[in-house]
């Protein structure tokens, strides 16, 4: 009987145990997914063990009790929060996580953070694709390229390890995923500072910025918060052709605010401002006439520009460049950096600008050339250059004569004639004329002979009637040939009085007319000549010796009139003819007549 209470009493214990267990393993399950606190009894390795009074202890990894970048500290009986994971894994371990603890416990304070948009404190530990890591306090968060900075940044190294400010721009917790902003903080600050600078921004006002932008006109200048430009003009008082030559980007300088203007909030800087101004005493410093040396800076296709004195620049043009070679570019007599004597044309102080002579500094070949020769004198030289209105032939001096091509021949005073010479021909010539100040030399090859039409306009004088034979007829023209050298040109108006009969096809090559000289050119010789100023001049003629202009007879009743006379007809009954009175229209006709007679 006693072995079979025993047994019965060992049974009831069993069940006891069991039925305590199980409520206490129950209890234990519901630390599955939360905080609590652990002590730290082990250090083994790379892993820090746990006792969180749970039937089996947990096994952490060290660097979770670290910051990135930073060695554990932890230590044995440390007291410390962990996140409950699982209760034992295959091998019976307590499932732990010290790094999901401190997220659960940021977390909560990033969520309030975020919705109150204020800025959290975080630190850039890693890189990762597109991005960076950060560690805000134990969560991890992702901070995007575009997002580090306002500008582009290509070395991140001096902002790792930093704490910083940062704006959180999303949250997922249910992914775990953060994403952080370094340049929306640093766009607030940059607003205030703007801000707080345009309010006490004033015109002379020296600021300190940096280099943002460099383009080919100026510069962009970020003054904290607010950008300037920065002129081309404006950076030196000597010549920049570009930016670049003098400034960087990313380069800290020193400028004044020259103008701001608070509609646009436009502001336009300058850095020459800050030294002092090398135009101020230039009054006097530099005399026309004065010769001096300087340095060429630029060139261009209208000149040089060389420098006096930094600061100080004047231009040469290419016409005051040499005496001898006017179509040649600045680049092939000077080069740049290149050291040259010069003479002062003219000084003007207020545009700032200096005229600078380089022929000046050597003697006038043309001038010199006049003393040596003479008009009417004979000369040899080659021909250098052919245009379309002349020769060019080298003299003495390095200079150049032209023969106009109605100067090159007797029998062809037109541009074909050019087209019998070449380049590199050796001429002889006739000095026709010189004029040194205008740096010219007209010269004449015909005129190396006599001329052969000499005397071909001997009679003809302006206001005689000539007769011609008709040779061309054009459109508003007909062509006259009054002798073997000697032609004539009528124009449409002056082909008659009547103006239907200003008409050139009623008349014919070959045909015989009478015309009045009114224009003569003896060097071409060639004459100006009109039908209708000899029909007036013969009316106005007629009317003179048989008639009176207030008389009421027309032209062809005097003409009729005399007629009768010259063949002895009653000139007395003609005489008591009494006489009219001039009707209006008639008196006008011939005083238009009279007045174009004149003309």
């Amino acid at each position: 009987m006693a072995s079979v209470a025993a047994r019965l009493q060992d049974s009831t214990d069993s069940k006891e145990f069991a039925s305590l267990l199980e409520e206490s393993l129950k209890g234990q399950d519901q630390f599955a997914g939360s905080v609590v606190n652990g002590t730290v009894i082990a250090l083994e390795n790379d892993f820090v063990i746990v006792d969180v009074g749970l039937k089996s202890e947990g096994r952490i990894a060290k660097q979770e009790f670290s910051k990135p970048g930073d060695d554990s500290e932890i230590k044995i009986g440390d007291v410390v929060e962990v996140f409950v994971e699982r209760m034992e894994n295959r091998n019976g371990d307590t499932v732990l996580s010290r790094e999901k603890a401190r997220r659960e416990e940021v977390w909560v304070e990033l969520e309030k953070s975020h919705n109150k948009e204020e800025r959290v404190t975080g630190v850039i530990f890693g890189r990762v694709k597109g991005g960076f890591t950060v560690d805000l306090g134990g969560a991890v968060a992702f901070l995007p390229g575009s997002q580090v900075d306002i500008r582009p940044v290509r070395d991140v190294s001096p902002l790792m390890g930093t704490p910083q400010p940062f704006h959180i721009l999303k949250m997922d917790r249910a992914r775990g995923n953060i994403v952080v902003s370094r340049r929306a903080v640093l766009e607030e600050s940059r607003a205030e500072a703007r801000n707080e600078l345009l309010d006490d921004l004033s015109e002379g006002q020296v600021l300190q910025g940096v280099v943002k932008n460099i383009t080919d006109y100026g510069a962009f200048v970020d003054l904290g918060g607010v950008d300037g430009l920065l002129h081309v003009t404006d950076i030196s008082w000597k010549r920049v052709n570009h930016p670049s030559e003098v400034l960087q980007i990313g380069q800290s300088i020193d400028v004044q605010v020259i103008r701001f203007n608070e509609d646009n909030g436009r502001i336009s800087l300058g850095m020459k401002q800050l030294d002092d101004d090398p135009w101020a005493d230039i009054a006097g410093k530099y005399n026309v006439g004065d010769k001096i040396t300087g340095r060429v800076t630029n060139i261009a296709d209208y000149g040089a520009f060389v420098e006096l004195e930094n600061g100080i620049e004047g231009l040469v043009h290419v016409s005051e460049m040499s005496w001898t070679k006017k179509n040649t570019h600045p680049g092939k007599i000077v080069s740049t950096s290149q050291e040259v004597d010069v003479v002062i044309l003219e000084v003007d102080e207020e545009k700032r600008r200096i005229s600078l002579g380089i022929k000046q500094t050597q003697d006038n070949p043309w001038e010199q050339f006049a003393k040596d020769h003479k008009v009417g004198q004979e000369i040899e030289g080659e021909i250098r250059n052919i245009t379309e209105f002349g020769l060019f032939v080298g003299m003495s001096g390095d200079i150049d004569g032209m023969v106009h091509f109605s100067d090159a021949s007797w029998e062809d005073d037109s541009e074909e004639v050019l087209k019998t010479f070449n380049k590199g021909d050796m001429v002889k010539v006739k000095i026709l004329d010189m004029d040194p100040e205008k740096e010219r030399v007209a010269l004449g090859i015909k005129q190396l002979t006599d001329d052969p039409f000499e005397g071909s306009m001997d009679g003809l004088k302006k206001g005689s009637v000539v007769t011609g034979t008709v040779t061309e007829i054009g459109k508003t023209y007909v062509d006259v040939e009054i002798n073997e050298n000697v032609s004539g040109r009528i124009k449409k108006a002056d082909l008659s009085r009547e103006r239907s009969e200003q008409r050139p096809d009623r008349f014919a090559v070959g045909e015989k007319v009478d015309a009045k000289i009114i224009g003569m050119d003896k060097k071409t010789r060639n004459l100006s000549l009109s039908i209708k100023a000899r029909e007036i001049d013969e009316d106005k003629q007629a009317m003179k010796e048989f008639g009176s202009t207030e008389s009421g007879a027309s032209l062809g009743d005097i003409l009729g009139e005399a007629l009768k006379e010259n063949q002895g007809g009653d000139a007395a009954k003609a005489e008591d003819k009494p006489k009219k009175k001039a009707a209006p229209k008639k008196k006008a006709a011939a005083k238009k007549d009279e007045e174009a007679s004149e003309e």
